[in-house]
Parts: C-alpha cells; sequence; structure tokens
C-alpha cells in the first residue's frame, strides 16, 4: 500500500512539472473513469453503443467534504475545462480536490471520449473568429457592450499566440441540436446522480440549462447547482441571433410546471424588460411554477466582461418568477473585473474559485 502511494505521488509531481506553471502544486489524488448513459442501436448485422458519456472521477487523498462536486463543460468543450489552464496552471478541478471535494468530469455525450454516431446528427464546429471574438479577445472585436472591458485572458487571446492556440486545439466539434443534446444528457446525467447519490452540480454555458433538467429530473439528488454563464434568455437567442430557443423558456425539452404545460404553447410570455434594446421575456401572469426545480438551490455567476452580462439577469429572474431559489452575481460586482466568458481558465481563475467555493457552501447552508 505505501508502495503503490509513493509510486502516486511520483506520477503526480512529474505530471506537474512536466507542463509549465505558476503554481506546481498539485493536490494527490486517485483517478477512475466510467461510463453511464449507454443503450444499444442496429447497425448493419449488429449494434453500437448510443448515448454513453465519459465520466473521470477524481478522489482527493483526504476527503473532507460530505458532498461530491459533479462538473459539466459547455458548447465546443470537454472536460478538460477543468482539469487545468492553456498556460498550465493549476484547474478548478484541482481547486476543488485540494477543498477536500470528490469530482467528476464529464464528456457531453457524443462529445470528446463520449463515441459520437451517425445518429446524433448533424455536427458544428467553432471557427478561430468565433473563439476569439466571443471568449478569448472580446476587447478588439466589441461585439457587445461590455466587451471592452476584458482583460484577463492570460496572453493576447489571438492565433499565433502559444496561450491562444493551445485553447483552440482543445476545442471539439459539437451536436447541432440543442434538444437531442438535452434529451441525451437528460439519460446520462440522470443514471450519473442515481449511481453516485447526492452531489453539487457545476455548469458551464450550454450545459446551464442541462442542470434545469436534471435538476427537475432528480430535485432529491441535486442538493446546489452553481450555473456558470447557462445558456439563455428565456424564449430566444441573443446578442449574435434573434431566433426563437428554449420553447419551455428556460430549457429545449419540458420541465415540470404546475399547473402542467402539455406544450411550450401553454408558458404564455410577456415583456419582463427592455434595456439597450434587448427584450427580455418572462411568463405572463399567473406564471407556473417549477415545482421540482423550486427545490434545489441555485446561483447563476456572470462575469463582467462576457455576452452573458447581457441576459443573464433575465433567466434569473424567469426561475425566481416560476418560484426557484435563483440568485443572480455578476462578478463585476463584487470586485472581479475584466473577466469573460472562459473565467475558469482567466488569470484570476483560482480567486474565482475560491468565490465560487463560497456559493456552495452558502447554497448548501443558508
Amino acid at each position: 500500500m505505501l508502495f503503490s502511494t509513493v509510486l502516486l505521488l511520483v506520477a503526480t509531481l512529474q505530471f506537474v512539472n512536466a507542463i509549465p506553471t505558476q503554481d506546481p502544486q498539485g493536490t494527490l489524488h486517485r483517478r477512475s473513469y466510467f461510463y453511464v448513459g449507454q443503450s444499444y442501436i442496429p447497425s448493419g448485422n449488429s449494434t453500437v453503443a448510443f448515448g454513453q458519456m465519459y465520466v473521470e472521477h477524481l478522489i482527493p487523498a483526504k476527503v473532507t467534504q460530505t458532498l461530491p462536486l459533479v462538473m459539466i463543460h459547455g458548447h465546443g468543450m470537454t472536460g478538460t475545462n477543468f482539469l487545468n489552464t492553456p498556460d498550465g496552471r493549476l484547474g478548478w478541478a484541482d481547486f476543488f480536490l485540494s477543498k477536500g471535494y470528490e469530482v467528476y468530469l464529464v464528456d457531453q455525450p457524443a462529445r470528446g471520449r463520449s463515441t459520437y454516431q451517425d445518429i446524433d446528427g448533424e455536427l458544428d464546429e467553432s471557427d478561430t473568429f468565433t473563439i476569439q471574438s466571443r471568449f478569448t479577445a472580446t476587447q478588439l472585436f466589441n461585439l457587445w457592450p461590455q466587451a471592452s472591458l476584458h482583460t484577463q485572458w492570460p496572453g493576447n487571446g489571438s492565433v499565433g499566440d502559444p496561450i491562444f492556440d493551445g485553447f483552440y486545439a482543445s476545442v471539439v466539434r459539437s451536436i447541432v441540436s440543442n434538444t437531442v443534446e438535452s434529451e441525451q444528457i437528460k439519460v446520462a446525467g440522470v443514471q450519473l446522480f442515481d449511481m453516485i447519490g447526492p452531489a453539487v452540480l457545476l455548469t458551464h454555458s450550454q450545459s446551464g440549462p442541462f442542470g434545469w433538467i436534471i435538476g427537475d429530473a432528480r430535485p432529491s439528488k441535486i442538493k446546489a447547482i452553481v450555473a456558470l454563464e447557462p445558456t439563455g434568455p428565456p424564449f430566444m437567442e441573443a446578442v449574435f441571433s434573434s431566433i426563437p430557443a428554449r420553447p419551455w423558456g428556460v430549457t429545449e425539452i419540458p420541465l415540470t410546471f404546475s399547473p402542467p404545460a402539455e406544450s411550450p404553447d401553454d408558458i404564455q410570455r410577456t415583456i419582463a424588460s427592455e434595456d439597450s434594446g434587448f427584450t427580455c421575456f418572462k411568463q405572463a401572469d399567473p406564471p407556473r411554477q417549477l415545482v421540482n426545480l423550486a427545490k434545489v438551490p441555485i446561483a447563476i455567476v456572470t462575469s463582467e466582461s462576457s455576452y452573458h452580462a447581457v441576459y443573464d439577469n433575465c433567466t434569473a429572474q424567469f426561475l425566481v418568477q416560476a418560484g426557484v431559489s435563483a440568485t443572480h452575481i455578476n462578478l463585476g460586482d463584487i470586485g472581479f473585473h475584466g473577466n469573460g466568458h472562459m473565467m475558469f481558465l482567466e488569470k484570476n481563475s483560482l480567486e474565482i474559485a475560491d468565490f465560487i467555493e463560497q456559493q456552495i457552501t452558502r447554497l448548501l447552508h443558508p
């Protein structure tokens, strides 16, 4: 046993020292993986696996937290988002391991180490302009009012910069249909929480609505949700498009409303606010209540310079109106300035992680 522990420690130190980093102190942990959500579909004269989701399980040498933390990445990303930063600093997984949390990182179905099948549907891709203008160098493009405030990306955020190139190399293709992705993550996410028991869920961007879906399906298993800039706003796209989206308000697929909503047409909408040309929608009175999700405390966290600063308040308002205990926090309002959509990769990422850990404690012990 002692010999195995020494080997693991040596391996951990060798890995940490193999990458450029400002903080070489990793957290001693064990690592394993498994899959959930798998079924079989016909393929010629045989079958192939479909819908499976890769789950990476990290266990610190000393677990001190009662509840583990599940992290789900966003569009075009994988679980590597949380392992370390593109410039080699320690990531959020290591931070939470150091705080005594068991950590589960996933690759969404049909993404990364979760095998894609043709039946999953059309794939899209994120070109360098999209990544630069929305995530890494927003101050150079100014596509929304807050974009010029971005200062926290490590490096210049453009093609040719080694940090940008390293990050862009990690971007993968995603299924075009948000409905298909929602249905798949519901199956896999429910199986995951049924397997591991109660936990805290952290989502980012595209996976934000997945938190509402899984929390609605398993409110007794999801003890808190921290949603980093969840996809929104209600009922429509914003900033880059104004087409209809999320017909159930904040999701592509049904949630449990009271009175029941048999179709999206049952959820009547009205204008909540119009600010700087952007229209925010909510439910018409009296609003239907999200009776399952209302059992799960939620924190929505928005960066100061992100395009989500335009509309995350609308998502929070929709949830609160539907009876959900949701708090919206803009990082700029509490002293974290210059962050963008990928806050967990930016220069002050560990300071933000510490704040997120405080929010988890607040949600669990109000």
